[in-house]
């Protein structure tokens, strides 16, 4: 596959106009409902699945399936990945007109560490081929490990980083608005925030060492894994405000993820031997994904939606606006 110079800018183009658009849209800290996330979900999907298609018609139908194969494994991984942001802001108490901007931001770091590790990803692979049997058993050992263990939670108050991060970083004890920073008696200070967006930014690398590999796994072009990747994650923020109270109903969902990575690890372990067509391998990668969904939904049905519940939870509070301005006249600046 022959990527221009311009076709490479025009994505990261459109990609930094969407966030543009996203972060414009989101200005103010308020609390995103079910029907405006529906809409900004749609508007997301619809967004990866054009590109899709464009791809599908310039480069020929080969190139379009491997994009669209890695746009579904980053989607349904990315499922995985938002029940654990719901379990992070359950422990921290965080407001929930406060979760967009540290989903934001979360999700600009999470595009420039997976442009780290694809650029990685891709140099392995031309210079050492062997590489592919690597990430190939890595890909079947995380799914078989993902399946036994998928009656495990992660409990972010458990979690080392987060402890080596308070340890090191002077947190307030207290929410001053969307601010990450403030300054106290002349000492700059992290809020709670930025504890929650080091955590969401940790998770995130982590799951990238597992979406990365299974990627690669269908197509080793740098411009396809790059761009499945982007696209499935500008609609996480969206995903998550639609499906972070119904994380109790896909009881099923690690198996599917587990199936999925376990198969494209075999399709990966055996690419020197057969020749697996792509579009079956995307056929059985939606299908797994949607009998695990399906299943989830039928086990769980009647259960109402909740927020996600998690033991211990940190108690932080939030400053009030006077406390705010007070803080900004002691500091001479203006309150926003």
């Amino acid at each position: 596959m022959d990527v221009s110079l311009t076709l490479w800018l025009a994505t990261l183009g459109l990609i930094l106009l969407m966030l543009a658009i996203d972060l414009f849209a989101h200005r103010h800290a308020s609390v995103i409902s079910i029907k405006e996330a529906a809409l900004w979900s749609t508007l997301w999907v619809s967004l990866g699945v054009a590109f899709g298609i464009y791809l599908w018609l310039d480069f020929g139908p080969e190139i379009g399936q491997q994009y669209f194969s890695g746009f579904v494994i980053e989607k349904s991984l990315a499922v995985d990945n938002v029940f654990i942001w719901a379990l992070i802001f359950a422990a921290f108490s965080v407001p929930r007109e406060y979760q967009h901007r540290v989903l934001f931001l979360g999700v600009i770091g999470a595009l420039v560490f997976r442009g780290i590790f694809i650029a990685a990803g891709a140099a392995l692979i031309k210079s050492f081929g062997w590489v592919l049997y690597l990430f190939a058993a890595f890909l079947i050992y995380t799914g078989v490990k993902m399946l036994l263990e998928r009656d495990k939670h992660f409990n972010p108050a458990e979690s080392k980083f987060l402890k080596l991060f308070q340890k090191i970083v002077p947190t307030t004890d207290r929410y001053y608005g969307q601010r990450l920073f403030v300054r106290k008696a002349g000492v700059l200070m992290a809020t709670p925030l930025l504890a929650v967006l080091a955590l969401v930014e940790f998770t995130d690398i982590i799951f990238a060492v597992d979406s990365i590999p299974a990627i690669f796994a269908v197509t080793e072009e740098p411009f396809i894994v790059f761009a499945a990747n982007a696209f499935a994650l500008l609609g996480l923020r969206a995903m998550y405000f639609l499906l972070s109270d119904l994380i109790h109903r896909f009881v099923y969902l690690k198996v599917g993820l587990s199936f999925i990575l376990v198969w494209v690890g075999i399709k990966l372990a055996l690419h020197d031997v057969v020749k697996i067509p792509t579009l079956l391998s995307l056929s059985l990668i939606i299908a797994i994904i949607s009998i695990a969904i399906i299943a989830s939904l039928i086990k769980t049905k009647g259960q109402a939606a909740h927020p996600a519940e998690v033991e211990p939870k940190f108690a932080f509070g939030s400053a009030t606006e006077e406390e705010i301005a007070q803080l900004d006249e002691q500091n001479g600046r203006k309150s926003k």
